[in-house]
């Protein structure tokens, strides 16, 4: 039985590709998580349910209780396990965070990243090493687009990026966010470890990673957090673009299905813009209508006039790389569809 490990097990990403591994592939899996997303985010951002459920649920799922940046810790493992497939999810997400605490954020997203690249150098390198990277990379580039204001979100107005932001787009000499920076370290040394040892990594650059498994929080989790307001009653904060800020949204599912085409047949050192593109995109503003569509309830917020530095006005990812170098993966599930999980997760958690 192939081994799979994957870190961040219990987060959104991880505890699907968990799942879908575990049941749909036949891998046993072996998942590292210390539950960090409660120290990042506090109670709200806990997530030993799903590790539980995970534990109970999924055939052939081991949890190891290991903080990637303990770098002894993650070397005995790899030596031990040697696994077929690594897939990095574990993650200080938030760009907003990372200011308050830069050591934890470098440490866990480029050192830890490192540590597992290592790992994997030293005892299984030609297993397949897929990361799960950010499109902070870019900073906030994308803003210097030509833009068009349109009633209810911002969109490009420069034909050259129709279908999105494309792999070949800078991330220099701009802003990033802290978080972002390290996400780049992380990003470029991925791509590095391919490139001169010859080793099948990737680097998947996500757009908002969702699905009815996210435990959103403010600071991290648009749409997941989003609809926990609606439910919840709670004020929803919108910061600067006038709520007409674009993302496009990609479903955890969909990302777990690309890892395994990319597994399949792996590439040495590539970038992947990994997002819902397009059709997939909505604007806050857009969001608060379809939420309020599906729960009945209206969406109570407020406006913040100052934008979180480095964020992006529009951002939506072009998936013509992706779709080109793995012809058989497209995304399986729509905007509406998930944001439908999603308020269906929430109502089943509070009950």
């Amino acid at each position: 039985m192939k081994k799979l490990l994957i870190t961040g097990s219990s987060g959104l990403i991880g505890s699907e590709v968990v799942r879908y591994f575990g049941f749909e592939q036949g891998y046993q899996v072996h998942g590292i998580d210390n539950n960090q997303r409660a120290v990042f985010f506090g109670i709200q951002g806990d997530t030993r349910w799903n590790q539980e459920r995970l534990v109970a649920e999924v055939p052939h799922f081991r949890h190891h209780e290991i903080d990637i940046r303990d770098r002894a810790g993650i070397l005995a493992l790899v030596k031990e396990l040697r696994p077929d497939v690594i897939v990095h999810t574990a993650a200080q997400p938030s760009h907003d965070r990372a200011a308050a605490i830069p050591f934890d954020d470098f440490d866990t997203n480029a050192v830890g990243t490192m540590n597992l690249l290592e790992a994997a150098r030293q005892f299984c390198p030609e297993a397949p090493f897929v990361h799960m990277s950010t499109n902070k990379v870019y900073g906030d580039a994308p803003n210097l687009i030509k833009m068009k204001e349109l009633e209810t979100r911002y969109d490009y107005d420069d034909p050259i990026y129709e279908h999105g932001i494309a792999e070949h787009f800078t991330i220099d000499q701009s802003k990033h966010s802290l978080f972002g920076a390290s996400k780049v370290a992380a990003d470029v040394m991925v791509q590095e470890y391919g490139r001169y040892f010859d080793m099948p990594t990737c680097c998947l650059r996500g757009g908002c990673l969702t699905g009815p498994n996210h435990s959103g929080v403010e600071l991290h989790g648009f749409l997941s957090y989003l609809v926990k307001c609606n439910l919840e009653g709670k004020e929803y904060k919108i910061y600067g673009y006038q709520g007409k800020q674009v993302r496009d949204n990609i479903h955890s599912l969909d990302v777990a299905l690309f890892m395994a085409a990319f597994i399949k047949v792996p590439r040495v050192a590539e970038v992947y813009n990994l997002g819902g593109g397009k059709e997939n995109s909505t604007s806050i503003l857009e969001a608060f209508k379809m939420t309020e569509a599906l729960t009945g309830k209206k969406q109570i917020f407020t406006y913040v006039e100052q934008n979180r530095l480095g964020d992006h006005i529009c951002y939506y990812s072009d998936l013509r790389k992706m779709r080109a170098h793995y012809p058989t993966w497209d995304i399986t599930q729509s905007l509406e569809e998930t944001m439908k999980q999603i308020v269906r997760a929430w109502r089943g958690r509070s009950g």
